[in-house]
């Protein structure tokens, strides 16, 4: 008997009464405990009322139904396809939608649907494809910074080629915990490429000039991102960077002259296609024909090899005792003893690689000069806070260490 009077409250001319006895019916099916009977005429009623006209029926409907369970599949399905408005309050928290109804609305849906998808307490890997592939930037800013979201490395490179030029999704991909490396370098990439344009835009640099330190600037954060990565970060980082042709001989002879021994080996290893420890083992052959061997299997320019060899010699004769950290990033030595085995090759192939390596000069002595200074104004500092202190002050803590030591 309730509800058939439900029933009659929705042919009501008024569409505000018909909302209302459209929640109160599909609140009644929800949390009444009705007979059998009577769930069915509910049912069925709150199903024919998803053909009222009124938004504000419907809406009143995705409102009762956007968080239960229980609530008719047929109902919040049609409702999930709905205008804009109403979807999204069911697309955003109803836990009847299965993965394949959000990728189809996702696919077909409006972008206020697909922004109501990314904001879902948890979002599968399937779901976060199909947002990468479609969504647009606010949606894509959303689902990044959703904790619930399980979004696959893939996924998220497909975020950043897309949309990457956008600053707000860029900061919400970079504060995602665990972010793959390959990853982190796609974004600094596509930050460096959007500087590019813009100074290019403005004329402050030539696009050709503009173009080449936005290169080298990529290659140097590259390289700052892969430091102290293990092993497997650092494959699935140079295969990314060869599949977007960013692994460049450039880059390499960088990494080398960098000592960045562990990036070598696996840019080696992923060109070459041998075994991590054939690769390592050859990079460290004392004769130096394993490199050689090493070097032609990669595939890399013949008119460069010289360069590298001589590096890679350099590095061995100064490899005791160094680490990583040693020094300026770029090793000036070793730099200096790659130019000099490129000075008895023909001006057409060497020139290019020589105002390289000399570049390369320019910025490790650069390096070298902001440490010095560094360490200057440290001492500078240190030597006017002891100005600073009384002689008695200092001299009773002198005879106080004496005493002790007796």
């Amino acid at each position: 008997m309730m509800i058939r009077q439900f029933l009659l409250w929705t042919q009501h001319e008024s569409a505000g009464r018909r909302a209302e006895a459209a929640s109160s019916l599909a609140r009644a099916y929800l949390y009444a405990k009705l007979d059998p009977e009577a769930r069915w005429e509910a049912k069925t009623a709150v199903t024919a009322l998803l053909d009222d006209p009124s938004p504000l029926v419907r809406r009143a409907l995705a409102e009762a139904c956007a968080n239960a369970a229980e609530a008719p599949r047929p109902v919040v399905v049609a409702l999930a396809q709905d205008v804009p408005e109403i979807a999204a309050l069911v697309l955003a928290r109803s836990p009847v939608l299965t993965d394949a109804d959000l990728v189809d609305c996702a696919a077909i849906g409006e972008e206020a649907a697909r922004e109501a998808i990314a904001g879902r307490p948890a979002v599968s890997p399937m779901v976060c494809g199909a947002l990468a592939e479609v969504a647009g930037p606010e949606a894509l800013r959303r689902l990044a910074g959703n904790p619930g979201a399980a979004i696959t490395p893939g996924s998220l490179l497909r975020m950043v080629e897309r949309h990457g030029d956008t600053g707000a999704l860029r900061e919400a991909i970079l504060a995602r915990p665990d972010l793959p490396l390959e990853v982190r370098q796609a974004v600094t990439a596509r930050l460096a490429q959007s500087l590019s344009a813009f100074v290019s835009a403005c004329g402050w640099l030539s696009p050709d000039r503009s173009e080449r330190i936005t290169r080298e600037a990529r290659d140097r954060t590259t390289l700052g991102l892969a430091e102290g990565a293990v092993r497997e970060d650092l494959r699935r980082l140079v295969a990314y960077l060869r599949r977007n042709g960013q692994l460049t001989a450039g880059l390499i002879l960088r990494a080398m002259l960098s000592r960045r021994m562990d990036f070598t080996e696996a840019a080696f290893t992923d060109l070459s296609g041998l075994a991590v420890e054939r690769v390592a083992g050859l990079l460290h052959d004392a004769h130096g024909q394993g490199f050689t061997a090493l070097y032609r299997r990669a595939g890399l320019p013949a008119a460069l090899e010289p360069a590298f060899a001589a590096a890679m010699s350099a590095w061995r004769e100064e490899a005791d005792g160094l680490t990583e950290e040693s020094g300026p990033a770029l090793s000036r030595r070793m730099i200096e003893r790659a130019v000099t085995a490129c000075e008895g090759l023909p001006f057409a192939e060497s020139h290019a690689l020589v105002a390289l390596l000399n570049r390369f000069d320019a910025e490790a002595a650069r390096e070298e000069a902001r440490l010095l200074a560094r360490s200057i104004a440290s001492e500078a500092a240190v030597a006017a806070v002891l100005d600073s202190i009384p002689a008695a002050l200092i001299e009773s803590y002198r005879q106080d260490r004496l005493r002790l030591a007796a």
